[in-house]
């Protein structure tokens, strides 16, 4: 596969990024869109050789991976879209460098080894995202607190991983979750009777969320086996899902009242 473009949303991504970077240097176009960092996010990327700074202030996540493949100058067929605490590993970047996709296939998903502080764990619950895909078939909606690609056509998957490894403070991911736990609670009050899942429907009960997806997290996909960063990850989950249900049922008493 020639003419990818590796495109990366950074916002204080200093302990992240030159990680990230640093095993792009195949691509043949390298496009970081930076929402404002107060830290060396910028710096750091403008030194990695080929990489294309650009600076939009925030909106949502998807008008901010919007603006990054349409309004960037992108010119290559396909887009490699990372977040910036995302490391291709060695397979999968030996696998896009022998693949010879058809004209049919609209992008790629792949699958994360989750890390705590480096630390591979055993499984988690990070799903598989896309990430590989045709610029032009390519189109990006808000959901939740996150953000959603829309391609026209069929969607293959991946062999290679990649790493997730976040490597910002436990405070800095604290106040992450206050801010995608509101749009989480925002998407799941208002959606209509009968719309969401069973994962969803089950964050709607609040009080089963939280110790739910600690024993998901720790029992059912194995944290118990790595040690000290499968409980803290576990508790993570735990959190992120408490904090939801604080929002949700502040949402409850509000009308209540």
């Amino acid at each position: 596969m020639t003419g990818i473009t590796a495109v990366v949303l950074t916002f204080n991504e200093a302990p992240n990024i030159a990680r990230t970077l640093s095993r792009l240097s195949w691509a043949d176009d390298i496009v970081v869109v930076d929402s404002g960092s107060t830290d060396a996010t910028r710096e750091i990327a403008a030194q990695h050789p080929g990489v294309r700074v650009f600076q939009r202030p925030f909106t949502t996540h998807a008008e901010q991976w919007n603006f990054a493949i349409h309004e960037t100058g992108v010119t290559t067929e396909w887009v490699l879209a990372l977040d910036a605490d995302f490391v291709l590993s060695d397979e999968l970047i030996a696998e896009l460098g022998s693949m010879a996709p058809d004209g049919v296939a609209a992008g790629y998903e792949a699958s994360f080894i989750y890390c705590i502080d480096g630390h591979p764990l055993t499984a988690a619950a990070y799903p598989a995202v896309v990430v590989l895909y045709r610029r032009t078939r390519a189109r990006y909606v808000q959901d939740g607190h996150t953000q959603r690609v829309q391609l026209d056509g069929p969607i293959g998957k991946l062999a290679g991983r990649i790493r997730h490894d976040d490597r910002k403070s436990l405070s800095h991911w604290l106040s992450a979750q206050l801010r995608y736990m509101k749009l989480e609670a925002d998407k799941l009050s208002q959606a209509p009777p009968g719309s969401l899942g069973l994962p969803d429907q089950l964050r709607q009960l609040i009080v089963l969320a939280p110790p739910a997806m600690f024993f998901y997290c720790f029992i059912v996909r194995g944290g118990v086996l790595d040690g000290t960063p499968g409980l803290f990850y576990a508790l993570q989950r735990a959190a992120s899902e408490l904090i939801l249900s604080l929002f949700l049922m502040e949402r409850m008493l509000s009308r209540n009242s």
